[in-house]
């Protein structure tokens, strides 16, 4: 097992220490169920000793006296001593027995506890691990986000979590009651009968140099495991939240067969790993009968010399399966080491990875702001390598202007709206709000002054009420109720039976696309941001219901600096600063009527899309039953 596997399951049974009371029963009682399963050979010892040696004395017993004389005398013992002997080997029996029976009810109940304590505190552990890895998962940057698949976190979350668990709460007792029976046997068995100890020794470093080979081997096989697990987890998440593309597009056969090729290559893998364990637990047995072996024919050799009674044979072969007993659970307790160690390495990855957009030491509150914002020589980079996607970029949009981005894919539009709440950082140049630079304040202040709403609408399980109060669940019915009007969301959700109450299904699937548009406007608008940014925000509505919402947003936007990604005429006519980007350039800005006369892009542009929008905005405003003017 590689050393930096290693570093990082000793890091995880660092959790331990956060449930003290918990391992400290569950270890205490391991302690106590061990001495008394430790005691029950030696008990075995007297009743088998008591049982020969009470039937001995009573066969010399029944012989004549004159022999009875004889035999007591070549034993070293007298016919009185034979008597009490005999005598008492019925009474010595009963006691053994009882002891017996108390040994394992104490073994019984303190292993009841082990068990219950060691469940308790694996359990405990695995809560501290999905917490951590969900609230980093949170905390982490877009960058870390774009680079991960959401299949890999969240088996991570899951499956990696379980793998530590499961160690904590058997593996690693598996482990401890071994090294506790091992010492305990040892220590017993060299007080008794060093010289049959001394020939079962060997078996030990051969199975302890077994347990390094076979850890060293399986660790990374559970790692490329896991990875398979997350290869076949995300397909398998793709699926279920595009399985309307997937129908649509007649991919189901093509998607099956990627589903099974990535099963197939987990199967192959866990194949692998069965095949090394297949090989690794018949020599743990061959290692272990042949020790046994060894002692049986030396122990044979001590009795027919008479310097070994039965029952001291039999309490020496029972301390000998406590031996060879931890050898038979070499294999799980390496299987369960090994996952452990591939999976806590895989979970540090993750608590361990760097948030590149994070509060800054000293970092202040954003209070209210008036809404000034200014993009000083911008410059920006996806992981700080590659191609630059916005180069020198500055611009400055006064309190309650509305600014609107227009260009080709790719121009950079998006990348700047990104750089204002600090989904990213620029990688030169800075982004002030009302003269402060975004990286001075912490990122939830900054956020709650900034109203967002995506290109691609998120709603979460819930209730619609629950949806638009997202950004404030302490926010009153009648306050929902306002930003749903001004988001013309209103109308259509009284439409159904339980309003504002209505369950939205698993990512909004119970709502048509501008549906869950308008909510995620109103959810914006509740906030009552100074900065608003709307990315295409009307662009999965018809045309009527696209109009009513653009004259709310029109409204809503007076006296709010907006940053507004849109297609169509009304928005940009309207905007008091246009930026026309070209492969993240600002190529041209100004007013409607300045860039008309100065920006051949601008007119291109306007020419080729917009012309057609004002076409479509007109018909939008009859279909919303609204007169056109000229």
């Amino acid at each position: 097992m590689g050393r930096e596997a290693l570093r990082h399951l000793g890091r995880a049974l660092g959790y331990i220490g956060h449930y003290r009371g918990a391992a400290i029963v569950a270890y205490s009682t391991l302690l106590i169920a061990s001495a008394a399963q430790l005691a029950v050979p030696w008990l075995v010892r007297h009743v088998v000793d008591a049982i020969t040696e009470g039937t001995l004395s009573r066969t010399i017993l029944d012989l004549p006296p004159a022999v009875q004389q004889q035999i007591a005398a070549r034993q070293g013992t007298t016919v009185e001593a034979l008597e009490r002997t005999a005598a008492g080997a019925e009474e010595a029996l009963l006691s053994a027995a009882l002891a017996i029976v108390i040994f394992a009810l104490v073994r019984g109940v303190f292993a009841f506890l082990q068990g219950y304590m060691a469940e308790r505190l694996s359990q405990s552990i695995a809560f501290d691990f999905r917490n951590e890895l969900f609230a980093k998962i949170q905390r982490l940057s877009f960058s870390y986000h774009d680079r991960n698949q959401t299949g890999q976190l969240m088996i991570r979350a899951t499956d990696d979590v379980e793998k530590v668990r499961l160690f904590v709460g058997q593996g690693l007792l598996l482990s401890l009651q071994a090294v506790v029976l091992l010492a305990g046997t040892l220590i017993i068995l060299v007080g008794t009968n060093t010289r049959l100890t001394l020939v079962a020794l060997p078996v030990l470093p051969a199975a302890l140099i077994m347990f390094m080979i076979f850890g060293a081997v399986t660790q990374p096989m559970f790692v490329r495991l896991q990875m398979r697990l997350s290869e076949l987890n995300t397909i398998l998440q793709e699926n279920l939240a595009g399985i309307r593309v997937v129908k649509a597009f007649v991919r189901e056969p093509e998607e099956i067969r990627r589903f099974e090729a990535s099963a197939d290559r987990h199967l192959k893998q866990n194949l692998r790993i069965s095949v090394t364990f297949s090989l690794a637990f018949p020599l743990i047995f061959l290692i272990g009968n042949l020790g046994q072996t060894a002692v049986l024919y030396a122990a044979g050799h001590q009795i027919v010399d008479g310097t070994l009674t039965l029952g001291e044979w039999q309490e020496f072969s029972l301390y000998l399966a406590y031996v060879f007993m931890p050898l038979g659970n070499l294999g799980f307790i390496i299987s369960l080491m090994a996952q452990a160690a591939a999976s806590a390495q895989r979970i540090f990855e993750i608590l361990d990875a760097p948030n590149e957009v994070e509060d800054r030491p000293g970092a202040v509150e954003l209070g209210p702001v008036r809404g000034h914002v200014v993009f000083e020589n911008v410059s920006f980079r996806y992981f700080k390598s590659g191609e630059y996607v916005l180069r020198d970029v500055s611009f400055e949009a006064l309190p309650g202007q509305t600014v609107a981005l227009l260009g080709a894919t790719g121009s950079g539009k998006t990348t700047i709206i990104n750089l204002l709440p600090r989904f990213y950082d620029v990688t030169e140049g800075r982004v002030l709000i009302d003269g402060v630079d975004v990286r001075d304040v912490t990122l939830s202040s900054l956020r709650s002054n900034i109203g967002i709403v995506l290109q691609e609408t998120t709603l979460f399980t819930g209730t619609i009420r629950d949806n638009i109060a997202f950004g404030r669940p302490d926010a009153s019915l009648d306050e929902v109720i306002a930003a749903a009007k001004a988001a013309a969301a209103h109308d259509f959700i009284m439409s159904f039976p339980q309003g504002y109450d209505t369950p939205v299904g698993e990512r909004g699937a119970t709502l048509s696309g501008g549906q869950k548009q308008r909510i995620a406007i109103a959810r914006a608008l509740l906030l009552d941001p100074r900065i608003l940014i709307l990315d295409d925000s009307t662009s999965s509505v018809d045309l009527a219901t696209e109009y009513r919402i653009q004259q709310a947003l029109d409204r809503l936007m007076e006296g709010r600096t907006s940053f507004v990604i849109a297609q169509r005429i009304s928005t940009v006519l309207n905007a008091d600063l246009i930026l026309v980007l070209d492969r993240g350039q600002i190529a041209a800005r100004g007013t409607h009527e300045e860039l008309m006369e100065s920006s051949p892009i601008y007119v291109d542009i306007y020419n080729s899309q917009l012309v057609e929008d004002a076409a479509l905005d007109a018909d939008a405003a009859l279909a919303a039953g609204e007169e056109v003017r000229p």
